[in-house]
């Protein structure tokens, strides 16, 4: 199932034979863009994401941080580090899930000087229903670890805390579910771990809601194809189709 899935831009990027060549000559060529991954999860799963910013000509950090090992707060160290590897380019952030409350943290107490834009997908910036219902659990604690227990919906929680943002933010949220019994545990639209509604921030430049679910919803052409157009341009473009999106890539 999701290898079909993937398909169709794999094979975009594997028709543009050039990769970066001309990377000189774009518009992405001052650019870099960092990659930060959600709770539990590993620079693997923006490969396809990586792929496809470095076939369009920016340089791309993807940062791997042991999410699950260590506090928001105490993992604050990694984003300096992957921000110093983007030098003098303009930093651009895509964050998938809990990436994005990492990104806020940050961003709360740091800028680069030449700041870019930001994508999150899928984020829960009003926090997460299931770390309330499920939090108090052993097990939950032990797959999550500290980070993980940030992300309540009320006051005590992080996202709460985080208050409005003050970039240049679109946010992706999917629609789609395959988990019935997580689903049943939040309140709304969702896409099986975070709900339409949480992933709303005040301040935000854009929003989109895509037919994706949230684990791999990453990995969705239709995604890529927005989080470029709103790094590009500002702003996302909801007449964008599949047909746009490759040609992009094969242009």
């Amino acid at each position: 199932m999701r290898r079909l899935f993937l398909t169709p831009l794999l094979v975009a990027l594997l028709a543009q034979p050039s990769g970066a060549e001309d990377a000189d000559d774009g518009p992405a060529a001052d650019q870099c863009v960092v990659l930060m991954h959600g709770l539990g999860r590993t620079e693997i799963s923006f490969v396809i994401v990586e792929q496809a910013f470095a076939a369009l000509g920016y340089q791309v950090v993807n940062l791997h941080y042991p999410s699950t090992e260590a506090t928001v707060q105490e993992l604050l160290g990694y984003v300096d580090g992957a921000v110093e590897e983007c030098g003098d380019k303009r930093v651009n952030f895509v964050t998938h899930s809990m990436g994005g409350i990492l990104a806020r943290a940050w961003l709360n107490d740091n800028r680069p000087e030449n700041m870019g834009r930001v994508v999150m997908l899928a984020p829960p910036n009003q926090g997460s229903e299931i770390v309330d219902a499920l939090g108090d659990l052993a097990l939950y604690r032990f797959f999550t670890g500290p980070a993980g227990l940030q992300l309540g919906t009320g006051p005590d929680g992080l996202p709460y805390q985080l208050g409005p943002v003050d970039f240049e933010l679109g946010v992706i949220a999917g629609s789609r579910s395959f988990n019935p019994l997580l689903s049943s545990l939040i309140e709304g639209d969702n896409d099986g771990k975070v709900s339409i509604a949480s992933t709303m921030v005040q301040g935000m430049t854009d929003h989109i809601v895509l037919p994706v679910t949230h684990t791999w919803l990453m990995n969705s052409p239709l995604v890529i194809g927005q989080t470029v157009e709103f790094l590009e341009h500002g702003r996302f473009d909801p007449e964008l189709t599949m047909r746009d999106i490759l040609r992009r890539f094969t242009q």
